[in-house]
């Protein structure tokens, strides 16, 4: 499990196709010696297991359907991505549960600058919209954002410019893909109810 709190900024500092799996490079000396052989760590919000470190990278291998199903495919040498490791189960837990697990690719739609207030619109599939609230949680390429605003094809979230200094958001351009994870409480209760919602139809001989 992951809180979303990036620890970490690293550029990719090589990719290497071995058959159907892509090695992928960080120079990430924060981390490198702080992380073991099959530590998991999220890169950019996708969990993914160290195959190799040594005192200033951390190696990771990523099989065909982590490339397809996240940005992790986009990425090229220079890229910079987010950086966490596991959660301790004895520390101080911050931002909100995050999986890395993926739920979608979304994509920058548009950046709304007023002075100090900055705020990064997503696009995203009208199924994964449907499942966000409004002030509820999201993780946007690793990092925990707060949702401020909801549209049926997508959401906005503000960004202090602590989060613009310590992340790769701030570096998005329109179009790009980031992934994206909604809360995995909130996909709990949603399935919980249409599968209740199901029962009643069923119940009732409705059709």
């Amino acid at each position: 499990m992951f809180t979303g709190i990036v620890e970490a900024v690293a550029p990719v500092e090589s990719i290497e196709t071995r058959g159907d799996v892509v090695r992928l490079v960080i120079a990430a000396p924060q981390l490198s010696e702080v992380v073991a052989l099959g530590d998991s760590v999220a890169v950019n919000g996708t969990c993914l297991t160290i195959a190799e470190a040594d005192p200033k990278r951390l190696h990771f291998d990523a099989i065909p359907e982590t490339l397809e199903k996240t940005s992790l495919g986009a990425l090229v040498v220079g890229s910079r991505v987010n950086l966490e490791r596991a959660m301790r189960a004895d520390g101080r837990f911050d931002g909100h549960i995050v999986q890395g697990h993926v739920d979608e690719c979304g994509r920058v739609r548009d950046w709304q600058r007023n002075g100090g207030d900055v705020r990064l619109a997503l696009t995203t599939s009208t199924e994964f919209a449907a499942g966000l609230i409004e002030k509820g949680s999201v993780t946007i390429d690793g990092v925990a954002l707060t949702i401020v605003g909801l549209r049926s094809d997508g959401f906005d979230v503000a960004l202090i410019p602590h989060t613009l200094e310590v992340t790769t958001l701030g570096d998005l351009e329109a179009g790009a893909p980031v992934n994206l994870e909604s809360d995995v409480i909130g996909k709990y209760v949603k399935r919980y109810l249409d599968r209740i919602g199901a029962d009643a139809v069923s119940a009732s001989g409705l059709r």
